[in-house]
């Protein structure tokens, strides 16, 4: 057998209401295939003996104290075990609605399931919802376990009637599964080998249909994606290395290869792949956890995606149209803000529209604007940054996300098209000045140990006649007499001078003021300096725009001078005028060193 072939692995969820079995079809199989731990066995039965407990199968599984005495499983729990043509993974998910959002998370890192549906019991919602589910995060390979079916005597007049009936409710949904087989999980009846109770079954059993599902599109041979988890900068006995870390979701990429970060668009090369105790690699391919030297000194942050060049680029924009389930207690609604999570990316959203909602135990239609708990809605979601994220058939693994909402997650869904937003062009023109940038040989940190400071824009915003620029000129002249390299700009130099050919009344030129101004930041901020700007009253949106053309917004330290903040914008500090500009000045020195602006003495 080649090398290929044992490396071979496939995710596969197990889903289905609850009590209809599912754990204990996992530890038939784990029995059967003599996959057990040894002695596991025999441990967990010597264990129902002294509690005067009957033994069953879905034991071995639960090694949750409050799982056992529930009797339901209440996490997605991973089981391995391999056949000869490859290695599984079986995520078991919870059947209980309480838990569904488990069973989100666990299918979505599946690229088959198995359906076990109760055969004395029947189809329940949660076998419809369920498929429903598969089917949204992108799983087309199903198979459908009827089990318990030696509590019918085997009746294969019961099998094709539940057959029959899913079989009509899929439709609806297009999804055709890949084989329905009739088990007892209890008894093992057709899982690892053919039942002699059920002759007139001709299929194939549940280890045998494992087998045939098709591996996708090995993650390896996918464009590149990963998703920068953190930047370490190491300074021990001369090391100067930047360590890009983070694990790789799909392809491979190779020392000397030439990456981009989006939605940055900044580019560059790999230097060296690095590992924790481990010797340098030439590549390193999907699945594993890596960091990165490159060539050029960039300012990255999480949520960056690292993409080779030469491949086909992510979709990227803030408005995208998705097919969501929602877990929340309270109803996704609008006007108010959640999170969307893809990889490290963080950003966040609202819902701006919904488009329809769907009865997942039913496929009912109905238009509303909101969407409840366990509804499933076609909607369109509004972001506060450009997200990055491939289509379901490019790359699944990067098309699907969660919605947080009060520390929780309360929904998942995946993308189905990446939507026009009003900004897309201005982003657009960012991300090729980003790439066009040209860098100096001396790079920032050069800069800051040369002149014992970080270079940052410090942007002083409040009412009218408030004292704002005597406070930044102050600020600015006891930096420089302390040896700073500084510079005081008013924001009228931007207005009646880079800005002298726009008009001033137009909203439109206001932004196109703000987008100047933040030019002009980025080349001095490049620098080293640390650039100290007035304007009156700027607002959240003004701050976002600012923040967003910087390509460094991380040095970004907004600051409201005046006795109340007067607009919805969310400053760094909120500096009063005393009465004493010194002691002013002096405070506002203290918290630049706090923020590691300023180095102390």
């Amino acid at each position: 057998m080649s090398q290929q072939k044992l490396d071979e692995h496939m995710n596969v969820a197990i889903v289905g209401h609850v009590d209809h079995g599912k754990s204990t079809i996992i530890g038939r199989l784990l029995s059967d295939t003599g996959s057990l731990p040894e002695g596991k066995l025999e441990r967990v039965k010597e264990t129902c003996r002294r509690n005067s407990k009957p033994f069953e199968y879905s034991f071995l599984l639960d090694a949750l104290k409050d799982e056992q005495a529930q009797g339901i499983t209440i996490d997605a729990a991973r089981v391995f075990f391999k056949t000869k043509k490859r290695k599984y993974i079986i995520i078991d998910t919870p059947g209980h609605i309480e838990f569904l959002k488990n069973v989100v998370t666990g299918a979505s890192r599946a690229e088959a399931a198995l359906l076990v549906i109760d055969a004395h019991e029947g189809i329940q919602e949660n076998s419809k919802r369920y498929c429903y589910m598969l089917a949204m995060l992108g799983i087309k390979q199903i198979a459908v376990l009827i089990n318990k079916l030696d509590l019918d005597n085997y009746s294969e007049e019961k099998f094709s009637q539940i057959k029959q009936d899913y079989d009509e409710f899929l439709a609806q949904l297009k999804i055709k599964p890949t084989a329905y087989i009739p088990i007892s999980g209890k008894e093992g009846e057709n899982l690892v080998s053919i039942s002699q109770k059920m002759p007139w079954y001709k299929g194939y059993t549940v280890l045998d249909q494992l087998d045939l599902f098709e591996s996708q599109k090995d993650p390896e041979d996918r464009e590149f994606r990963m998703p920068v988890q953190d930047v370490y900068k190491f300074t021990r006995n001369g090391d100067n290395r930047r360590i890009i870390a983070g694990s790789v979701i799909s392809g491979k990429i190779s020392v000397g290869d030439d990456i981009l970060f989006y939605p940055s668009n900044k580019r560059s090369t790999i230097k060296s792949i690095e590992g924790f105790n481990a010797p340098l690699q030439s590549s390193v391919g999907a699945g594993n956890s890596t960091g990165f030297t490159i060539t050029d000194h960039l300012y990255l942050k999480r949520g960056e995606t690292m993409i080779r060049a030469d491949q086909p680029k992510p979709e990227i924009t803030s408005r995208i149209s998705a097919n969501i389930f929602w877990l929340g207690h309270k109803p996704l609604e609008k006007q108010k803000e959640y999170i969307v999570k893809i990889g490290s990316q963080k950003i966040v959203m609202e819902l701006e529209e919904v488009q329809t909602v769907i009865d997942a135990s039913n496929l009912g239609q109905m238009k509303k604007d909101r969407v409840s708990r366990h509804e499933v809605a076609e909607v369109i979601l509004k972001l506060k940054s450009p997200i990055v994220f491939d289509l379901p058939h490019v790359n699944v693994l990067t098309s699907r996300f969660v919605i947080v909402d009060e520390f929780e997650i309360w929904g998942g869904g995946i993308i189905t098209q990446a939507l026009k937003h009003a900004t897309d062009d201005y982003r657009e023109r960012l991300m090729i000045r980003n790439y066009k940038w040209e860098r100096s040989m001396i790079d920032v940190d050069d800069r800051a140990e040369k002149y014992n400071q970080k270079s940052c824009l410090i942007l002083i915003t409040g009412d009218k006649a408030v004292g704002k620029k005597n406070f930044a000129k102050s600020l600015e002249k006891r930096l420089f007499q302390d040896g700073k390299f500084t510079y005081f700009l008013g924001i009228g130099s931007v207005l009646y001078g880079l800005g002298a050919d726009i008009k001033l009344s137009d909203q439109n030129n206001h932004e196109e003021h703000m987008r100047r101004l933040s030019e002009i930041a980025n080349i001095i901020l490049d620098s080293g300096a640390i650039l100290i700007v007035t304007a009156t009253q700027l607002t959240q949106v003004d701050l976002d725009l600012i923040r967003e053309t910087l390509v460094m917004p991380e040095k970004l330290i907004p600051i409201w001078f005046g006795d109340k903040v007067s607009t919805d914008i969310h400053v760094q500090y909120h500096i009063y005028d005393e009465g004493n500009m010194d002691k002013t000045v002096d405070y506002t020195k203290r918290k630049l060193q706090e923020h590691g602006i300023i180095f102390k003495p």
